[in-house]
Order: structure tokens, then sequence, then C-alpha cells
């Protein structure tokens, strides 16, 4: 039940981030909206953190994999939020979903072995990107250029990628830091490397229409993460194919909070997607 519980949590959290993050960066762009979000997590996470237990020793390969976590995790929300802004949020949410598949790439690159069946399903996911791509769509009632809509598939592809190796840093630093300090990593990498920048050179800028979405993007990926984490310690394929359901709850959910249209080959390419994910956590299991 707790696996279940806890990728069904991350799910609907990281549903809100994808609505949440896509109204931010429209109204104030990627950057203000990824360092507003980093600032938030930290403020809520570190304190929880530091009253859990003492700061992790990290040196050697424990720092790289923690940057590796960070650094993947908050390149890939900044290349999110910036196709957020391009295309359509269900289309860009789908896409960056695949991170898991590849994470599993790269854990083959590094030494693993790849489960049997599942080239075959890194196939039909690959089929299901290319869909989904493959047309623009429509948003309030306007009608999304194509090559709009392919540069945003483009940098969801390319955020599914950062995912991926943050994904795959995250997996193996897991296993030496507590859960509390586990989701941390990325938070630090935001706001040392970018919320802090921004604000020196006077360039964040977060109005009052954004700040509630901001904040709101803050918190959910931080009680997404939570959820996750504590579902994978009792069961890791349940927990993912759970919470990799956020793709389609969020292209409903922008079909009817930014009044999104796709074509038919866009949904089946979605669909295509989920349930290419879904099976390779499966028989990752």
């Amino acid at each position: 039940m707790i696996p279940i519980i806890g990728g069904l949590g991350a799910a609907l959290a990281f549903a809100v981030s994808v609505l949440a993050s896509a109204r931010a960066s429209r109204l104030v762009g990627a950057p203000s909206t990824l360092a507003g979000a980093m600032v938030v997590g930290l403020a809520i996470g570190l304190p929880i953190a530091l009253l859990v237990s003492p700061p992790p020793d990290l040196s050697g390969t424990n720092l790289g994999l923690a940057a590796m976590a960070g650094f993947g995790n908050v390149s890939g929300l900044l290349l999110t939020y910036v196709a957020y802004r391009a295309g359509a949020v269900g289309v860009v949410s789908a896409i960056a979903s695949t991170e898991g598949a590849i994470a599993a790439v790269i854990a083959v690159v590094a030494g693993e072995v790849l489960v049997p069946g599942s080239g075959v399903v890194l196939a039909v996911i690959a089929i299901g990107v290319a869909l989904a791509a493959s047309a623009g769509g429509e948003e309030e009632g306007v009608p999304i250029p194509r090559d709009r809509a392919l540069r945003a598939a483009g940098l969801a592809l390319g955020a599914a990628v950062c995912f991926a190796f943050g994904l795959y840093g995250a997996g193996r630093i897991a296993s030496v830091l507590p859960l509390a300090w586990a989701i941390l990593p990325a938070r630090f990498v935001g706001v040392a490397f970018v919320a802090v920048p921004l604000a020196v050179t006077g360039r964040v800028r977060i109005t009052r229409a954004a700040l509630p979405y901001v904040v709101a993007t803050g918190v959910a990926e931080i009680v997404g993460y939570v959820a996750y984490t504590l579902g994978a310690r009792e069961g890791i394929a349940v927990s993912a194919v759970l919470a990799s359901m956020f793709a389609p709850i969020a292209a409903v959910a922008a079909f009817v909070v930014f009044r999104e249209r796709l074509s038919r080959r866009q949904i089946v390419g979605i669909a295509t997607i989920v349930v290419g994910v879904a099976a390779l956590g499966l028989l990752q299991s």
C-alpha cells in the first residue's frame, strides 16, 4: 500500500508542479520561476533536514554524484520551464517524463545489464515522442505554430536527458544520504547557481500575480520527491510507474486550465509514452 500511496502522491504533486510552473514561466520567465521555486524548496527542506540529522559528510565520488543529481535536476527544470512558454504543456510534460527510460540507458552505458524486453519498450517510447512532437496543437483557442511546437519538444527532450542524469546521480547517492538530505542537492544548486546570480545582477522578476504559482511549484516539487522516495523504499517499480502518471494527469489538467487542444497523433503519442514508461518500470522490477 505504501508504494501505491507514495507513487500516486508523487504523481499528483508533480502534476501540480507542472501546471504551476507553466503558468509562472509564462508570467515572469523560466529563470525567475526556477530561482523562486528553488529558494522555496530550500527554505522548506533545509530546516527539516537539520532537525532530522546533521549535515552528511560528502567527499570524492559521493560529492560528484550529489552534484550530478543537483545539476541534472536544475538543468532539466530550466529547459522544461522554457519549453512551457513555447509549446503545449501536455506534450512537454509527456516527453519530459521519459527521463526514467533515458536513465535506464545511462545505467546500461555505466555497466548495468538491460532487462530483456527493455530495448523494444525504449523503441516504443521513442515512437511516442516522435508522434507527440509531430504537430503544434492549440492553446486558448490559438493554434501553436509547428516551429514553436518542435522547439518545445526539443527542449523537453533535452530536459528529459538532464533529468535522467539527475535521476542516476540521485539513485546512487540515495543509499548514502538520509531522506531529508537526499532531496536537497538540486535546491542547493538552484539557489547557488541560479537564484543568487540573478539576485546579484537584479534580474529576478517575480510579480504579485506569479508569486502564488512560484511558491506552489517549490512546495509541490518537495512534496513529490518526498512521496516518491517514501514509496520507493517499499517498492521502487510500483512507485516509479505511478509517479510517471503525472504526465497524463498534467495533460488532462492543461486541457481545462490552458484550454489546450491536441491532435489525435499527439494524443496517441502521449498515450504511447505513458504506456512505454509504465512498462519499462515494471520490467525493471
